[in-house]
Formats: structure tokens, C-alpha cells, sequence
């Protein structure tokens, strides 16, 4: 107990605090209305019912780690999609400044406005609140179900993450080889 209160402390101290509990894989995506980057409203769950959903969390837009993240998933959008996979980003940034983002690098996918931390605290996200910043994480879900997640997402490489991942999710699976039948055996050993 004490060495949980040392970890809170230290947590606290360095201004990262986690809102929830973690999403665990075979979560259902939280049921919340969000705001987009063009002021319009999305159901997430019914957004991500169907097929593969990757929702994945950004300290702060048009910055560096964060763009070279974002146009990672632009540049391998294409595939993504031909694979079923709806993209949605989400940070704290206000409708105006995800705006900004999404079109300052052609961003072809949805990015959620989340300055009051909803979405972030019903994903169990840790984040700075002096800074008022989501920890970068990745969550692809399938049917509305996790099934993978990144509790320290890359940047450069967010999207071949996620391409491993569906590849793997794409294999069949193993054939477990065939064994013969066994020979009935007599009490006294195998007959002869």
C-alpha cells in the first residue's frame, strides 16, 4: 500500500495522473459522443461497431512527435483502409487547432476535440493536466472489441505497428497435425 502512494505521489508530482482504468484487451469501445475537428458530432461506439477501428491518442497537435505519428497513418491510409481500419486521433487540442492539424498535412481521418478529457479519462489514458496533455497510446478494436493496444505508442512507425498487428489478426490458424489413432492394447502390453 505504501509503495502504491510512493508511485502516486510521484506521478502526481511529475503531472501525470491516470483518469480510469486501462482498457483491457476484449473492452468494448466507450459508449460517448465526441466532437471532431469540423464541429460535428460522432457516436465512437457506433462509429467503431463494425470492422477494425485504431483510436490513438496524441499529446498536442502540430507538434513533432505527434505530426511524424499522424502522417505516418496518412501515408499508409490507403492500406489501412483497404483493410477495413477507420482512423480516429484524439488529444486535447481544441475543434480549431485539430482543424489547423488536419489540414496543414492532409490528414484523410477524424481527429477528436477532447479539451475536457472525456474521452482520454473513459479510455483510462494518463495525462498531464498542468499541461492538460494524453499520454501517446494506440487502441484497434474489431467489432467494438479491443483486441490490441500500445501503451506507449511510436510515432514514426504508429502505422506499421498496426499493419503487424493485422497481419497477424489475418492468419489462419494452425492445424494442429494429425495423429494417429491409437492401438487398442491388451492388458498385458501391446499385442504383437
Amino acid at each position: 500500500m505504501r509503495r502504491l502512494f510512493v508511485v502516486a505521489a510521484l506521478l502526481g508530482a511529475l503531472g501525470m495522473a491516470a483518469i480510469a482504468d486501462e482498457l483491457e484487451e476484449g473492452a468494448e469501445v466507450p459508449d460517448l459522443t465526441v466532437t471532431i475537428q469540423s464541429g460535428e458530432t460522432l457516436n465512437l461506439k457506433e462509429l467503431t461497431s463494425r470492422g477494425y477501428a485504431l483510436v490513438y491518442f496524441y499529446p498536442k497537435a502540430d507538434t513533432a512527435g505527434c505530426t511524424a505519428q499522424a502522417c505516418s497513418l496518412r501515408d499508409a491510409y490507403e492500406e489501412l483502409t483497404a483493410k477495413g481500419v477507420k482512423v480516429i486521433g484524439v488529444s486535447t487540442d481544441t475543434v480549431a487547432a485539430q482543424a489547423a492539424f488536419k489540414e496543414k498535412y492532409s490528414l484523410p481521418f477524424d481527429l477528436v476535440a477532447d479539451p475536457e478529457g472525456k474521452v482520454i479519462e473513459a479510455f483510462g489514458v494518463p495525462y498531464m493536466p498542468i499541461k492538460n496533455f494524453a499520454k501517446r497510446q494506440a487502441y484497434l478494436f474489431r467489432d467494438g472489441k479491443l483486441v490490441w493496444r500500445s501503451l506507449s505508442a511510436s510515432t514514426k512507425t504508429q502505422a506499421d505497428d498496426v499493419l503487424k498487428v493485422l497481419a497477424e489478426h489475418e492468419q489462419p490458424p494452425q492445424e494442429q497435425p494429425a495423429t494417429e489413432p491409437s492401438q487398442p492394447q491388451s492388458p498385458s502390453g501391446p499385442s504383437k
